[in-house]
């Protein structure tokens, strides 16, 4: 039986399994580049968590429990965006017990030109898991992609996220999408101020960064 999910709990576990597993870097005086061109001073590679077995267990169980807890009408079915999407769509759909998707960043170009892999029959209810989100612009595409193939889309889950409600609600909620996460960067700098990950200073700037992404990214010559 799945526990009913605790969202703080789980927030503040989850981020101290990225921070311990090396998935978290800050480099403010140096930032990271995005891959929608916006400069970050910190970075959450996801993908690392796959080949840690006990603490991706416990992070697949968070994550089918706030599933379970959110979704009112039945899952059919788990999609994975290419590529970071794909495992944790394949581990999320085995936990449950549900077909698995992937949906392509375009259509593949030959044979059926297929944006989604895999069978479900059209009208399925589909949930779409990634690893992570930034300001949801991605995601758009790959929903789109999955109702272009007949499937209904909803809801949006992801391990982590910069919490950028008011965008997500612009890019996301204005298609019908609602958008869930089990830690999300303020979480993340909380936990790593506590345990002495990140300065007092380090922590400052991150905060700075969370409180307007694009102006901080802006003034450093980011998107």
């Amino acid at each position: 039986m799945v526990k009913r999910f605790e969202k703080v709990l789980a927030s503040d576990r989850v981020a101290e399994i990225l921070i311990r597993i090396g998935a978290v870097g800050a480099r403010p005086e140096e930032p990271f580049t995005l891959t929608s061109g916006t400069k970050s001073p910190v970075y959450i590679d996801c993908r690392r968590l796959i080949s840690f077995v006990p603490e991706r267990e416990e992070v697949i169980g968070l994550l089918e429990s706030l599933v379970r807890d959110t979704v009112d009408a039945p899952t059919d079915a788990v999609a994975g965006g290419e590529t970071a999407g794909i495992p944790y769509a394949a581990f999320l759909s085995w936990k449950m017990g549900l077909p698995m998707l992937y949906v392509r960043k375009k259509p593949k170009g030959f044979g059926r030109n297929a944006q989604v892999e895999g069978y479900v029959p059209e009208g399925s209810r589909v949930i779409l898991v990634e690893d992570l989100i930034f300001d949801g612009g991605s995601k758009v595409n790959f929903i789109n992609g999955l109702r272009q193939a007949g499937f209904q889309v909803e809801h949006v889950f992801t391990v982590a996220s910069y919490a950028l409600h008011e965008e997500y609600e612009n890019s996301l909620g204005s298609i019908g999408v609602r958008v869930h996460w089990l830690t999300d960067w303020p979480a993340i700098v909380d936990k790593g101020e506590a345990t002495g990950f990140f300065s007092r200073e380090v922590a400052g700037v991150i905060r700075e960064f969370l409180h307007d992404p694009h102006r901080w990214s802006q003034a450093r010559g980011g998107k």
